[in-house]
């Protein structure tokens, strides 16, 4: 087998003379890139024995021992599966458990200490809209029937909770990559578990990226034309009524 010295340093040692240099990243970088993630992040997760191996893995289908974030036993997998699948056996099982998909699910929740980023252009969405309708400012998450990434919940860029729709911003930012291959199958999963309990999902697709569901709004940036678009889906969806009722007044001029 040929050894391989990958672009992000990973794979062959520089000093191997029978080392095939090539320019492009390793699986395991380009995988960490779609899902939006760091090596750091998966340091912190896997089992201290493993986390030399890690350090320099190149492979998304190696296995190592990995520690569950919510606390149960260690388990097995993969490292695509970690990345992307819903967490250890415990977790699988709690969400499939008898009243799990009841228990709360769809409720919107104020989720304390919640960092996520959050950029200007979602800034001046969630902006642009209240000018529009009234936004429920004391929630940013929704209970879910089942796990997603290892959690019975999600955090929706934007919440309409009197409604029940939840307006997400996409652009492929500088990178190119965000919300786009693994990360663009997340998207429609996440949208998924929320319509499995009652939400509807307007998704902002900006900066080149495709329509992903029946409410996509597929525009080349923010605009107040977009804004005006997600209202209208908001009725398209809910009602004119129901829509009505969080219109926000404007005050008559003079």
């Amino acid at each position: 087998m040929v050894a391989v010295r990958f672009g992000c340093g990973h794979g062959a040692a520089a000093e191997d003379p029978a080392a095939v240099a090539i320019r492009r990243r390793c699986p395991l970088c380009m995988l960490l890139d779609e899902t939006q993630r760091t090596r750091g992040d998966l340091l912190g997760r896997v089992a201290p024995a493993g986390r030399r191996a890690l350090a320099v893995e190149t492979r998304v289908g190696a296995e190592y021992d990995w520690q569950c974030r919510r606390g149960h036993d260690r388990f097995r997998a993969t490292v695509i599966d970690v990345l992307t699948g819903p967490g250890c056996a415990k977790c699988r099982a709690n969400a499939s458990a008898p009243g799990a998909a009841t228990r709360e699910a769809g409720m919107p929740f104020m989720k304390p200490g919640l960092r996520v980023g959050t950029s200007m252009t979602e800034q001046r969405l969630r902006a642009m809209l209240g000018e529009r309708v009234r936004l429920h400012h004391r929630a940013n998450a929704v209970r879910l029937a089942r796990t997603f990434y290892g959690r019975q919940e999600v955090w929706p860029d934007i919440l309409v909770a009197e409604l029940r729709i939840a307006i997400e911003y996409d652009d492929p930012g500088r990178s190119r990559r965000a919300h786009r291959g693994l990360k663009e199958g997340s998207d429609v999963e996440k949208d998924e578990a929320l319509r499995e309990v009652g939400w509807e999902v307007i998704r902002v697709r900006a900066g080149g990226l495709e329509a992903l569901g029946p409410y996509s709004i597929v525009c080349r940036s923010l605009t107040a034309d977009v804004v005006d678009e997600i209202v209208r889906l908001m009725i398209l969806i809910r009602g004119e009524e129901a829509v009505e009722r969080l219109r926000v007044s404007v005050p008559a001029t003079t």
